[in-house]
């Protein structure tokens, strides 16, 4: 038994609610019960017994008693499966996720990529009329999906990992893996987000720092604008600091990326 669950480590599966005790949830997956700990629960989910429930395999840890089963509902690697059974162009590969960022229960983003001419990969995602990604959003109890097509210019991708919000110019500090982008006034704080939650994400998704700022302030020196930091994902103010390198506009940006309404 331990090896049959060991081969489904890394996978969605299905299971239904044994047992709540206290926090910790408990789910039947046929053969064995995995436990759903409550840092792995999405943020605002109830769980009822005899409810049916995808969970993510997390880990298969050999016991005395059985198989332990640790199962997720909050690990980003979840969503990817969920695609994967969704759209079709990703479980065969023509469409790839190329990086998630997630915060389970409210946002995530992801990044989306097609080696294949002609294929959509934001389209693919998203499903007539939206189909797709709603049966995504309803399997995580209504947690909002923005889907962006990677790109592998870099002051690309990071205008784009701040749709909805348009990016206007982006300077790259590569020795500090940070950029300091520039939007426009009235969508600072599009940018930036409710409790900076989408330029947090949109750091995690590229793996930069981002600063942003608002074309009102002519330069990009001495400048107090608001930053995040993609670990700690605070904001505050900063002072940028200046860098011979001129800004770079970003022209073209995939800003057209899919983004379920609030």
């Amino acid at each position: 038994m331990f090896e049959e669950y060991k081969d489904k480590e890394g996978q969605v599966v299905n299971g239904i609610v044994q047992r709540v005790e206290g926090r910790n949830v408990f789910v039947d997956l046929g053969k064995s019960v995995g436990i759903l700990f409550p840092s792995e629960q999405i943020e605002g989910e109830n769980y009822r017994v005899g409810q049916h429930l995808k969970v993510y395999l997390v880990r298969v840890e050999s016991d005395t008693k059985g198989p332990g089963l640790l199962l997720s509902r909050a690990h980003p690697e979840m969503v990817r499966h969920l695609f994967s059974l969704e759209v079709p162009e990703i479980f065969t590969g023509t469409v790839e996720i190329k990086a998630i960022a997630r915060e389970a229960g409210s946002r995530t983003k992801i990044a989306v990529f097609s080696a294949e001419e002609g294929v959509d990969p934001i389209g693919s995602c998203v499903g007539q009329k939206g189909t797709r990604v709603q049966a995504i959003i309803d399997e995580l109890g209504g947690e909002k999906i923005d889907i962006i097509e990677w790109n592998e210019n870099v002051e690309k991708f990071i205008a784009a990992a701040l749709s909805p919000a348009k990016v206007l110019s982006a300077k790259l500090f590569e020795a500090e893996r940070r950029t300091l982008v520039k939007v426009p006034n009235d969508q600072l704080s599009l940018a930036i987000g409710k409790r900076g939650q989408n330029v947090r994400l949109a750091a995690k998704l590229t793996g930069w720092k981002i600063d942003v700022m608002s074309d009102d302030l002519p330069k990009i020196t001495d400048d107090t604008q608001l930053t995040t930091d993609d670990q700690s994902g605070e904001t505050s103010e900063k002072i940028a600091t200046e860098e011979t390198a001129p800004a770079v506009p970003v022209e073209e940006v995939a800003t057209e990326g899919a983004e379920t309404k609030e």
